[in-house]
């Protein structure tokens, strides 16, 4: 038994130490998933294009090229009540699914944020709330045991558990100087406020995983010109003993019907990304757009574990 569970550790602190001690997926196009990582926040379709009304979906892959690198699906969607006078509410959802090797979880989230502002195109304040129910699993069965004839090798793990995140966020539409008819946004989150120390338990003996709190805080700007934009962003993550990991990234919308973008992070990955957009500029009343971003690992675990490949596809449209 006690070899099961130093090789359950194992595993887990191998895909922790690989992604700077994140046990929540990362992201690519993490702006397209904003809401996601901060509850306070709302999707960019709103900044972009006055869309009040969102749905989104992701995939990611990494470690392309090993057996049970980590994959992530989301679903997401929102509404964003603008018509309240001096106060606006944004209400919504989002589900996640995550698997990297044996271990992995499926959560569904409800969230809701209030927005302190005079207009909600110039800016606002927002402070968020996001709830939800988490099953964590081990899938036991797929771990290979030194001793093949281990009780707990084919019984398979599961538990649920509820979760609660937190948020603030702000944005401001700029009024003059250079980067006039700007927005500029930023907000700090923690996005998996519960840490849980999670037993599991089979016929043979028990063992043990930890989650740990995430801190999250994002900036950026969109600078706006000719029908395109231009968007640096920064997404600073932090948890408990780890080093803090900063990824960087520059978007550029030409005036037509696609972006680029490019970036980094401290922890030594490159990540490219394209896309195309099918809406007003097209002449229709909602917005289409469809994603795909490309990273790379250049550490010393990197080359091995191969690259990572993410789909990105949001639905907006303006209701009032």
């Amino acid at each position: 038994m006690k070899r099961l569970i130093l090789l359950v550790v194992g595993l887990i602190a191998i895909s922790t130490l690989t992604s700077n001690a994140q046990q929540l997926p990362l992201f690519t196009q993490y702006r397209d998933n904003i809401s996601v990582l901060n509850p306070a926040a709302f999707s960019h379709d709103y900044l972009l294009y006055e869309n009040n009304l969102s749905f989104g979906a992701s995939y990611r892959r990494q470690w392309v090229g090993l057996n049970s690198g980590p994959s992530t699906q989301t679903l997401r969607g929102e509404y964003l009540f603008t018509e309240m006078g001096s106060f606006g509410l944004a209400a919504g959802g989002y589900l996640m699914n995550d698997q990297t090797g044996p271990t992995g979880f499926t959560g569904l989230y409800g969230r809701v944020a209030g927005i302190i502002t005079n207009d909600p195109w110039d800016g606002g304040l927002s402070v968020g709330l996001s709830a939800g129910l988490v099953q964590y699993r081990v899938k036991v069965s797929e771990i290979f045991l030194r001793d093949p004839g281990d009780v707990l090798g084919n019984d398979d793990q599961s538990q649920m558990f509820p979760d609660v995140g937190v948020g603030v966020y702000y944005y401001k539409l700029i009024s003059d100087g250079f980067l006039e008819d700007s927005h500029v946004y930023g907000g700090i989150s923690i996005p998996q406020v519960v840490g849980l120390n999670l037993e599991f338990e089979g016929d043979d003996g028990k063992f043990y995983t930890k989650r740990v709190q995430h801190y999250y805080a994002t900036l950026g700007l969109y600078k706006y010109f000719d029908e395109g934009y231009i968007e640096p962003s920064v997404w600073l993550k932090y948890t408990p003993n780890a080093p803090v990991n900063v990824d960087f990234n520059l978007r550029y919308q030409m005036a037509g019907s696609f972006w680029i973008g490019a970036g980094g992070s401290t922890a030594g990955t490159v990540h490219l990304e394209g896309g195309l957009l099918i809406g007003e500029n097209l002449g229709f009343d909602n917005t289409i757009r469809i994603g795909y971003g490309f990273g790379y690992s250049f550490t010393s675990f990197g080359p091995s574990a191969g690259s990572s490949h993410e789909i990105n596809i949001s639905y907006s449209l303006n209701t009032y």
